[in-house]
């Protein structure tokens, strides 16, 4: 599986936060629980009355240590829905999108919605079906491209993922 990369944290959390869609910005947060290979991270943003909670998990390419992605699943400001949101470093080639398999098994791509100094921010609204191939997978591949030929897979463990996520307030 990916390994959990340090440095890269503070920066594309503040990015995940600085993107605009209902989530917390956690550059400084705590880690409040591990689930597996997941962590849960809060802190009360500027501004906020309330903690706000993101289950994370951060991961490199096994052979590519320099391609990180910063995995995010949180839920909206109206706590509706959950979020999985993706941030990978800049260089990717947007209109491939973020693909996704669990298991080997395809489930499809995601676009980007936007791009900062610090990464590109892919997102989707999960909803019951993607929720439950998440949670009963043991990884899942992300797969971002550089060329329109060359897609890279990063793995990452779902170990934790199902208790993790039934834990975000």
């Amino acid at each position: 599986m990916g390994r959990y990369i340090g440095p890269v944290w503070a920066a594309a959390i503040a990015l995940a936060g600085a993107v605009g869609v209902a989530g917390p910005a956690l550059a400084q947060g705590a880690v409040k629980s591990t689930h597996g290979d997941w962590q849960m991270r809060c802190e009360v943003p500027p501004g906020a009355k309330t903690e706000q909670c993101a289950l994370v998990q951060n991961v490199a390419a096994e052979d590519r240590p320099n391609l990180t992605l910063l995995v995010i699943v949180l839920k909206t400001a109206d706590q509706k829905s959950r979020l999985l949101r993706v941030v990978a470093p800049l260089g990717v080639l947007l209109p491939s999108g973020l693909g996704l398999k669990i298991d080997d098994k395809d489930i499809g791509r995601a676009g980007f919605v936007r791009c900062l100094t610090t990464g590109c921010v892919a997102e989707v609204v999960m909803d019951d079906t993607l929720l439950g191939q998440l949670k009963g997978g043991k990884s899942a591949t992300f797969i971002v491209f550089q060329t329109p030929e060359e897609g890279v897979g990063v793995p990452v463990s779902l170990n934790g993922f199902g208790p993790g996520v039934e834990t975000l307030p």
